[in-house]
């Protein structure tokens, strides 16, 4: 038999995704800001000895559907694909998320209302009477605080028993005449807290005062540019070291691995393609790649944890208005830093189609993980570990930033005109970081996932490398591109490793090194001061550099994002117009580079 369906619902930042890992055991990612969860997320939650398949659907503040994400919630919700709903409250702010609850109540007798947070609840000084409640709205109701793992169970326990038992009759709700669903719920969830939810006076308002400060005109973008540095400083001064470190061993072992294939009595032929050519693109994907990661992540996931990524969605949103785009395009830019196929889905959450379309297009110009390693490689090595390549790295994201600003503009003006919708973006309170998890969440499902995505890609580019030299045919490839690339303060073998990293931006420098190391010019994958010489010695300087660093910034997207803007936008003429953008604005960026340095 297989085990009931239940929906998990509630509001965005209710601690609803929280919840149904405590619940699940899966793992998945818990972004403290509004729309992070875009799809449909399943997993069995055990009951004693038995199990229900929790679904967690995405975030809403009511089941008449504006967005996208709206109403496939709504949809999920009422289609009677569920058995039984959970729904989960802020218990800091039960006024704003009982409206959503009385709602479902009304059309799924079988609904649990989990009142989250309440930690949180009683620091601000409030306590919130559950039994009263339950008697008010005639189904059960049950305190938790799901990031300390307290009250879940006791939560799936209520649900199994509405399954288990007749079908509930929930207390009728009071409608006045003349008066729709929505004022009702919003008129109930007053009276509904006046009796259940006492209030305790509790002396400072330093929430208050932070926010003022970090979304205020004069220290919010000052502030965000100081931790965006700060987050870049430690990447960039903590990753030397140990990629070094990691280069030399990678090194040693490849050599092992030569001497131990010989002795098996593999041929040249065969020896070379593995470990010249899967092995080594391999090692230098993870020596380039694994140590900015792992310091990169874990600070960018603290300050997500933390709730600071809503504050940066709030400071920039007056120059996404001034540009017709919505604000909300801030948060998917934001997600974009992780990937930006995840950026790209993250548009769902904007509800216009216009503007929805404006943040597909713009989402690739922002760094992703695939590309931010072999920027701060490239910035140590020509640049130093100091000031400079630390101005440059927070330039670089900078520019990124105003050229997403300007393209989403030019758009607005040109091909998708109109006007900015309204829309309200929820500040969630600043939360204490959970370290130890946010440690393990985004090595794991961060840098191992992208290092293991990386490395999947890598290994057969670089057998398809070591084929085309062992056919000459990669130093032509290289010297066919060698004419555009000078123009872009470039080279052959970058533009073949653009070309051939299309599969994943990952893998674009270690092609690059591999195309010379194909042609005999770099004696072997290096990275430091010794591949900064090395770089040198085939004439790069600090301006090869910088077109490098411009042209991995604004080129066309990968093919993981390409597919992932094909399928949200059903068009391959946008899917196009994605790649072709900022390949051009790169392009133009290179040759004035070029031209005036």
């Amino acid at each position: 038999m297989s085990a009931p369906v239940v929906a998990l619902c509630g509001n965005p930042n209710v601690g609803k995704s929280t919840f149904f890992n405590a619940a699940t055991g899966l793992h998945q990612h818990t972004g403290n800001w509004t729309g992070k969860t875009v799809g449909l997320q399943q997993g069995q939650a055990k009951v004693g000895k038995n199990s229900i398949t929790l679904v967690d659907v995405p975030g809403t503040y009511s089941l008449r559907a504006v967005s996208e994400e709206e109403r496939l919630a709504a949809d999920f919700i009422t289609g009677g694909e569920a058995a039984a709903c959970i729904v989960v409250c802020d218990g800091s702010s039960l006024q704003r998320s009982l409206p959503l609850a009385l709602q479902i109540i009304r059309r799924q007798p079988r609904t649990v209302v989990c009142v989250n947070l309440l930690d949180e609840a009683q620091a601000r000084g409030l306590r919130v009477d559950t039994a009263a409640l339950s008697q008010e709205l005639g189904v059960p109701v049950v305190g938790a605080a799901a990031r300390q793992n307290q009250g879940v169970d006791k939560t799936l326990q209520a649900v199994w028993e509405l399954l288990s038992g007749p079908l509930p009759t929930p207390k009728p709700l009071p409608i006045r005449e003349g008066e729709n669903e929505a004022l009702m719920c919003h008129r109930l969830a007053r009276e509904l807290c006046s009796k259940c939810v006492n209030r305790e006076p509790l002396p400072g308002k330093g929430r208050l005062r932070l926010d003022r400060l970090l979304t205020g005109p004069l220290v919010g973008i000052p502030a965000m540019v100081l931790l965006l540095g700060l987050v870049f400083f430690l990447t960039l001064k903590g990753a030397n070291y140990p990629s070094a470190l990691l280069e030399k061993g990678l090194l040693w072992l490849g050599e092992r691995l030569r001497l131990w294939l010989v002795a098996l009595g593999l041929g040249p032929f065969l020896v070379g393609a593995l470990v010249d050519g899967v092995y080594s693109v391999s090692a230098t994907v993870t020596a380039v790649m694994l140590p900015p990661m792992a310091i990169f992540f874990p600070l960018f996931t603290l300050l997500e944890d933390l709730g600071y990524l809503p504050r940066v969605a709030f400071n920039l949103d007056r120059c996404f208005c001034c540009c017709h785009a919505c604000g909300k395009q801030a948060l998917t830019m934001c997600m974009g830093y992780g990937c930006n196929a995840v950026g790209v889905t993250g548009c769902r959450i904007i509800d216009s189609r216009r503007e929805r379309l404006l943040a597909v297009l713009t989402n690739s110009l922002t760094p992703c993980n695939g590309r931010l390693p072999a920027i701060f490689t490239l910035l140590t090595v020509f640049f130093g570990g100091g000031l400079l390549s630390l101005g440059l790295m927070v330039g670089t994201v900078l520019l990124s930033v105003g050229m997403t600003f300007l393209l989403s503009w030019l758009l607005s003006k040109t091909l998708l005109k109109g006007q900015p919708s309204a829309y309200t973006l929820e500040l969630p309170p600043f939360r204490r970081p959970q370290v130890g998890k946010v440690l393990l969440r985004s090595l794991l499902d961060r840098t191992a996932r992208v290092l293991l995505r990386a490395v999947t890609v890598a290994a057969p580019c670089g057998l398809l490398l070591y084929l085309l030299q062992q056919a000459a045919w990669l130093s032509p490839i290289i010297r066919f591109f060698d004419g555009p690339g000078e123009l872009l303060g470039l080279d052959g073998a970058t533009l073949s490793g653009f070309l051939l990293g299309l599969p994943a931006n990952e893998i674009v420098l270690p092609i690059t090194l591999m195309g010379y190391e194909a042609t005999g010019a770099l004696p072997a994958a290096l990275s430091g001061a010794p591949l900064g010489r090395a770089l040198m010695a085939l004439g790069w300087g600090r301006k090869t550099a910088i077109c490098f660093i411009l042209f991995s910034l604004f080129h066309f997207p990968c093919s993981t994002t390409l597919l992932t803007i094909r399928k949200e936008t059903g068009s391959w003429a946008w899917t196009a117009l994605s790649a072709l953008l900022p390949t051009l604005l790169g392009t133009l960026l290179c040759g004035l580079t070029n031209l005036l340095l």
